[in-house]
């Protein structure tokens, strides 16, 4: 660990978007000796994304205050839990006071969804833990980070990938990839207003047997070789129908909630495209060559609901969700 920058700024408020994941594919490859499961899985990061902010706090302790979706009982959330390991990976002597890191107050604007497949939790861990770092004026190595972020929790690695990112193990390999290259593909999120908390569909996973096909673990290599290199969002959307059906927990998340089924086949009668679910579910997905096209069937969905025509599991209406993944930053090669 070392200190960086003017020690004057280090309690400067700092602001993290905390970004939405989306599983392209998923497969559950093994069962781990302590008891998880071992994946292969390819995320990408969506434009849907949480906004943390973070500034020197009144006391002596950090604190959290949410707006959005509600989180549960503050004390379990992942920003303080992230908040807390940083401040003990940095370890005293910030700032030539001889003691820890000072309290942080944050703030988190929640746009995602909980416990819908979509790892808004984890996404706001990673930005508390890098949004730390840059208000006490430290750093950290990159493997301190990846440390602290894989005892937060499994997707928590993901984050610091910055991209799309081959997911394995039970989450704490990353392997960045290139990713979507060129305009950034629209997707389509439906969320139904049941809670899948990962635990119980992995529970689902094994009660049904726990063996997963290895059709999925092939199309989720095959998919991570081609993100290697780039793929364009078009040819992307061309391999929507292999990636609707590469999800290795469809079967347990219809186990948990059975009316998840016939809303994946209603959504595709409606939108006449392969519907895919993002990790554990409850969200549904749906790929299109842009953003205008996913909000498009966004009111198509919004409609049918209203209309009747589309019945959907949990009370309310289902939160429908027109946004894009996020790409990486190409090289300027202008000059060349």
């Amino acid at each position: 660990m070392s200190q960086v920058g003017d020690p004057i700024r280090r309690l400067t408020p700092v602001v993290r978007l905390a970004p939405a994941k989306l599983n392209l594919s998923l497969a559950v490859v093994g069962r781990r000796s302590d008891g998880l499961h071992d994946l292969h899985s390819v995320m990408v990061p969506l434009a849907l994304a949480d906004r943390l902010s973070l500034a020197a706090a009144g006391g002596s302790d950090d604190t959290l205050h949410v707006d959005g979706f509600e989180t549960g009982p503050p004390a379990a959330n992942l920003v303080l839990r992230a908040l807390a390991a940083t401040r003990e990976a940095v370890g005293a002597g910030w700032g030539g006071s001889g003691g820890p890191p000072p309290a942080l107050a944050a703030r988190l604007d929640k746009r995602i969804p909980v416990a819908a497949g979509l790892a808004g939790g984890s996404s706001d861990a990673a930005a508390a833990l890098d949004g730390a770092l840059e208000a006490w004026a430290v750093s950290l190595t990159v493997h301190e980070r990846l440390r602290i972020a894989a005892r937060l929790g499994s997707d928590v690695p993901f984050f610091l990938a910055d991209g799309a990112a081959l997911v394995e193990g039970r989450g704490e390999s990353v392997t960045p990839l290139r990713g979507v290259t060129g305009d950034p593909p629209g997707v389509l999120l439906v969320t139904p207003r049941v809670a899948l908390p990962t635990p119980r569909v992995f529970a689902a996973f094994d009660a049904a047997g726990g063996i997963a096909g290895g059709s999925t673990r092939t199309s989720s290599a095959h998919l991570a070789d081609e993100l290697r290199s780039g793929l364009s969002a078009a040819a992307l959307v061309d391999r929507a129908g292999v990636l609707a059906v590469a999800n290795d927990l469809i079967g347990a998340a219809v186990a948990v909630e059975p009316e998840l089924l016939g809303l994946r086949r209603r959504l595709a009668r409606l939108l006449r495209r392969p519907v895919g679910q993002s990790g554990s579910g409850p969200t549904l997905w749906v790929l299109y060559p842009s953003l205008v096209d996913a909000e498009t069937a966004a009111e198509a969905v919004r409609s049918a609901h209203t209309a009747g025509e589309l019945p959907a599991p949990g009370d309310g209406e289902p939160l429908v969700t027109a946004t894009t993944i996020l790409t990486r930053p190409q090289p300027d090669r202008s000059d060349r």
